[in-house]
């Protein structure tokens, strides 16, 4: 059905809706329109991405609205379409994955002159699918809705989602479940592998054609350079963005779970919420994917990993920048990454000043985070509070081990003669009280998947609030209970 073919449906057209990636042809995506939801509902709508689109929040209670989310619809002569890709899944090149369940709408220029693709995620059969049906669950939607507002609200760069539509429309996984199809927008969701693909397609004008179209719309600040230096300076650009983006993900303990380069940003953005988690008791070795049989994309690893992408990102890049200057950008990525994270602990910690021994500091006190298997949120929240030692104390079962350190602590804060009052403030902005844990997504999903939605609004509320105390009820900030079972989160998640 299209938009534009009824005079009821025109309220939507207020939106700005161009062909974005599209219209550089079918070499880069396949036109393809979205397989409509059966009897769609709306399980989630969110005001706040619907004013950034410039999209009266009363349009989500239309039924052209419900079936545009639910791929019955889309804006007039906008071609939809599912654009190509390729990538590195857990180290192996596969030559040809693409949007097999996603659909891009169109890009919509937001009233603050900011430009949103719109993808529909779950809208059925591309040419990309292979063996799937292009279908979303539920359960998936519920945790990719709830964690990219998790991550944004955080601070976090991050794809950001719109809407569910859910349908009694059966979906088979590891058993039967209900379709469901989320909206989510970003300037961009081309990828490292969008690059790969016409590299190792020995494609080199497409390489050219796309990373022109990106440099364009997404990095114009380089347009002045001349063609030989802006390559080299956008990739550089590239590399150092994704460094920060691994930091902002260690410093709030996210553990991403499928960092294959088809899943990786060319905005360093967090992209694809599949398997994730956030680390409670603390472990560099948390492995939140249970198809992550190697601990590939374990929590602490995700730096290695980054560089590893960058690196298989560059070599994509071959025929457009000489090989020394991609040696240059990418050993960018290291000191990048080395600075951010020194800079985001030191604020973790209330660290006003830079000192020689900081590192150290922080890998003891990770050390006694993991020995003690302190909650890793939990104890820097409670670093940011007045009377945080008797607090920490009570973090610990033995917190012998524990003293030495803090007194180290408070000796790097009277060096730099910290005011208390300003240090625990700027430190509640920093450490978030409220993250999005598995057992409350599991809760909000097993709600809905009864017929109760109200759960995944209670918790985007709070999550939109992370470091307000009083930004909800206080279970919502603790681990689950003891003896509850681990939820596991697989690549169909």
């Amino acid at each position: 059905m299209n938009l534009a073919a009824s005079e009821p449906e025109r309220a939507l057209e207020s939106l700005r809706v161009g062909p974005g990636i599209s219209a550089l042809g079918e070499r880069f995506v396949e036109r393809r329109d979205p397989s409509p939801l059966d009897a769609p509902h709306l399980v989630a709508f969110n005001r706040d991405v619907a004013e950034l689109l410039g999209l009266d929040a009363s349009q989500a209670a239309r039924p052209e609205f419900l079936r545009l989310i639910g791929g019955g619809a889309r804006f007039g002569l906008v071609p939809s379409y599912a654009a190509v890709y390729a990538g590195h899944q857990f180290g192996a090149y596969v030559p040809q994955l693409g949007d097999g369940r996603a659909i891009g709408l169109g890009e919509v220029l937001a009233p603050n002159g900011e430009r949103f693709e719109w993808q529909l995620k779950g809208a059925g059969l591309t040419a990309f699918s292979r063996f799937g049906d292009g279908r979303a669950v539920l359960r998936s939607t519920i945790r990719e809705y709830l964690a990219s507002e998790a991550m944004h609200h955080l601070g976090i760069p991050t794809t950001r989602a719109l809407a569910i539509a859910g349908s009694a429309e059966p979906v088979r996984r590891e058993s039967v479940e209900t379709a469901a199809v989320l909206s989510r927008i970003a300037p961009t969701h081309v990828r490292f592998g969008s690059f790969e693909y016409f590299h190792y397609a020995r494609r080199p004008d497409d390489s050219k054609t796309l990373a022109d179209y990106v440099i364009a719309h997404f990095f114009p600040h380089l347009l002045d350079a001349s063609e030989s230096e802006r390559y080299a300076a956008w990739l550089r650009e590239i590399v150092e963005r994704t460094a920060r983006l691994v930091v902002q993900w260690q410093a709030v303990g996210f553990a991403h779970g499928v960092l294959n380069t088809d899943n990786m940003s060319i905005l360093g953005a967090t992209l694809d919420y599949g398997p994730y988690g956030f680390v409670e008791a603390y472990d560099p070795n948390f492995i939140c994917n249970h198809s992550d049989e190697t601990g590939r994309y374990a929590f602490g690893r995700q730096p290695s990993i980054g560089l590893w992408n960058c690196t298989a990102f560059a070599h994509a890049l071959a025929t457009l920048i000489p090989e020394s200057e991609r040696q240059s950008a990418v050993a960018a990525y290291e000191p990048a990454f080395e600075t951010a994270y020194l800079q985001a602990m030191r604020r973790k910690l209330g660290l006003r000043d830079a000192r020689g021994d900081d590192g150290s500091l922080i890998e003891d006190l990770l050390a006694l985070l993991e020995r003690a298997r302190a909650d890793y949120t939990q104890f820097f929240r409670a670093l940011s509070s007045p009377g945080y030692e008797a607090a920490l104390a009570a973090s610990f079962a033995d917190p012998a081990p524990f003293r030495p350190w803090l007194t180290r602590y408070r000796e790097r804060l009277d060096a730099e003669h910290s005011n208390d009052a300003r240090r625990h403030d700027a430190m509640r902005q920093t450490n978030p009280k409220f993250v999005l844990r598995n057992h409350l997504a599991q809760a909000a999903i097993e709600a809905a998947q009864a017929g109760d939605f109200s759960e995944i609004a209670r918790l985007h509320d709070i999550l939109r609030r992370p470091f307000d105390d009083d930004a909800g009820d206080e279970r919502y900030a603790f681990p689950a209970a003891a003896g509850t079972p681990p939820i596991e989160v697989s690549c169909s998640s």
